[in-house]
């Protein structure tokens, strides 16, 4: 079961967080938090804290243990810019982006308990009980089954872009 937590505004640039970011990717939860914990840059502290609610997320809502988690994902996107501008001289105006950042990190579990599969397999009943009728995995999930029909379909895709796109010649 994957325990998500985000992070939103975070007035530092995305760069500078993608630093800190590279070296918890995929750690266990336990190592993530020591690296953090010893880490001098300032965007230790906000991650520190988003893994910190992750954890207590997946402990609170899906009774997981923390010594079975890792950080599955850890995105960090770019935010809105707040625009300022600094005097200069002869009049002018020197524009200035203070960057934002949007942070999501998923932990999810190293080895999947009993509870998780059972949920899993739940679900997956609940949804064919509805009416949909019994199909095969390839048809549920929307994805061809077979690299021809991939391929197919990429080409599909392709074709409707380059439509789209197509510039007018004058």
């Amino acid at each position: 079961m994957q325990s998500k937590a985000t992070l939103r505004y975070l007035r530092i640039a995305p760069r500078k967080v993608r630093l800190v970011a590279e070296l918890i990717r995929g750690k266990k939860t336990s190592e993530a938090n020591a690296i953090l914990r010893f880490c001098t840059k300032n965007a230790a502290n906000p991650l520190q804290k988003i893994l910190q609610s992750a954890l207590a997320s997946a402990v609170n809502n899906f009774q997981l243990d923390e010594a079975n988690l890792y950080i599955a994902k850890l995105d960090v996107q770019e935010g809105s810019k707040l625009k300022r501008y600094r005097p200069r001289a002869r009049g002018r105006a020197y524009p200035i982006e203070k960057k934002t950042s949007h942070i999501t990190m998923v932990l999810d579990e190293i080895v999947p308990t009993e509870g998780a599969k059972k949920r899993k397999s739940v679900q997956g009943k609940k949804k064919t009980e509805v009416g949909t009728p019994q199909s095969t995995k390839a048809d549920l999930s929307g994805k061809p089954k077979f690299r021809a029909e991939r391929e197919i379909a990429q080409a599909k895709r392709n074709a409707r872009t380059a439509r789209f796109f197509r510039r007018k010649t004058v």
